[in-house]
């Protein structure tokens, strides 16, 4: 079966790569990638390849694609990722912080994590918010509201 992504290399992305490579200052996938390109550039199968470098099939595959479509960089290097965007911003963070170390509300002895999350809600610096996601934001923070060392105990 012919190979639907051929990776044929120009000398001056052979020598980059391969100066990539000596250097040893790259990430380590994008020096395995780099391997990948300039393995399949010299006609190694994608068997040998897999063996030889011990990655997977499809991470050769891939490569090859990547650089059929887009080129040597894109080959090298991943997209960045979405990730999920940032419940609050670091002002709304810092309130959280200051609202945990105060006082707490009349007739409690502490904040709880919904308690924290409701008075969030109830001051609009959200629109919804769980106690889960105030506990791993307060877990984040090197502020700890029951030691004596961090300036929260209260005898």
């Amino acid at each position: 079966m012919a190979k639907k992504y051929l990776v044929d290399l120009t000398d001056e992305e052979r020598i980059d790569l391969k100066k990539q490579l000596q250097s040893g200052k790259a990430r380590a996938r994008r020096m395995y990638r780099a391997r990948i390109l300039l393995l399949a550039d010299e006609g190694t199968t994608d068997e040998e390849i897999v063996r030889a470098l011990h990655v997977g099939r499809s991470t050769v595959e891939r490569t090859r694609m990547r650089f059929v479509e887009g080129g040597v960089e894109r080959a090298l290097t991943d997209l960045p990722r979405p990730g999920k965007a940032r419940l609050l911003n670091g002002k709304q963070e810092a309130y959280l912080v200051a609202l945990a170390c105060s006082d707490p509300p009349e007739g409690r002895v502490r904040w709880t994590m919904q308690l924290l999350a409701d008075r969030l809600i109830e001051v609009r610096i959200v629109d919804s918010i769980t106690d889960e996601t105030v506990r791993k934001l307060l877990k984040k923070t090197t502020s700890s509201l029951g030691r004596r060392k961090s300036g929260a105990f209260r005898p």
